[in-house]
């Protein structure tokens, strides 16, 4: 057995020694075909890491020519604009100048007006007032009264309704308010009767509120109510009256004018007026009760 197996040991070692030269030879041949290959590429590539350096070095000079373009360009803008501040500066200035000139003029101006305005209400009053005397004096004195004639305290010679009206609004109009209700109560003194008697005993309660003499204002609407019951000013006096009493503390009556005007003059713009002021003196309380 021995014998047999050194037999064959020496006939396959030649064998196997040719086989592992053919492996040896055949992987220098791939290895020596990889080396090529891998100088192959290391050729391109050097040409191609040239290709672009050359690339990278055209666009760093070509970028440094246009930053220096752009900062050029930049400083001649630069330049434009403070060449044009400084050309619109003075201008601007003196521009600013003038527009703080013509708000002070227009101040006084506007102060100018004003007091011119005062001027003329008050020449206006006085102009009304000689024109007056000059209507009573352009006409003849009345013959004195016959015996059982008219009443003594009469109106004045060569006054009319409309003279004595007109110059009570002029002078209400114009701040005269004492003189106003003095010449309003002359009239309704001369003419009772007359249509405008309701308008003036209404303007007479209108001054007093303004004056805020509240009783004052409640009498004269009181008798606009009661003397001229059903006339033009009635829903006025109602309303007027009903503020009046709210400024002196008496709710509930103003309360019940305001029903008495909203229920015999619905559609009007004083009965809507009266309708805020009643919701005002409830309160919110009585809203909640109603709920």
């Amino acid at each position: 057995m021995r014998r047999m197996l050194a037999t064959l040991w020496i006939v396959a070692t030649p064998l196997m020694a040719q086989k592992t030269n053919d492996l040896i030879r055949e992987v220098q041949r791939d290895l020596a075909g990889v080396q090529q290959d891998v100088r192959t590429l290391n050729s391109k590539f050097d040409e191609k890491i040239a290709v672009l350096t050359t690339l990278v070095q055209q666009a760093v000079r070509e970028s440094d020519s246009s930053s220096k373009g752009v900062a050029v360009l930049d400083q001649q803008i630069k330049d434009s604009l403070t060449q044009q501040r400084n050309l619109l500066a003075a201008p601007v200035a003196s521009l600013n100048s003038k527009i703080e000139q013509m708000s002070s003029d227009y101040s006084a101006l506007n102060e100018n007006v004003k007091d011119m305005n005062s001027r003329l209400v008050k020449l206006e009053g006085k102009l009304n007032d000689l024109l007056t005397a000059i209507s009573v004096l352009a006409k003849p004195p009345a013959p004195p009264p016959a015996e059982g004639g008219a009443a003594a305290g009469g109106p004045p010679p060569g006054a009319t309704p409309d003279i004595v009206f007109n110059q009570a609004r002029r002078d209400q109009q114009s701040g005269n308010s004492e003189l106003a209700i003095t010449e309003y109560r002359d009239f309704l003194r001369f003419y009772p009767n007359e249509e405008r008697a309701p308008s003036a005993q209404f303007h007479i309660g209108e001054i007093l509120s303004y004056k805020k003499d509240y009783d004052g204002a409640v009498e004269a609407f009181d008798a606009v109510l009661e003397k001229y019951p059903e006339n033009n000013k009635t829903p006025d006096a109602m309303y007027l009256k009903g503020r009046a009493l709210i400024q002196l503390d008496r709710k509930s009556q103003a309360s019940k004018v305001f029903t008495e005007l909203i229920a015999k003059y619905p559609n009007t713009e004083v009965a809507r007026k009266a309708r805020d002021l009643k919701k005002q003196i409830a309160g919110p309380t009585a809203t909640r009760k109603r709920r």
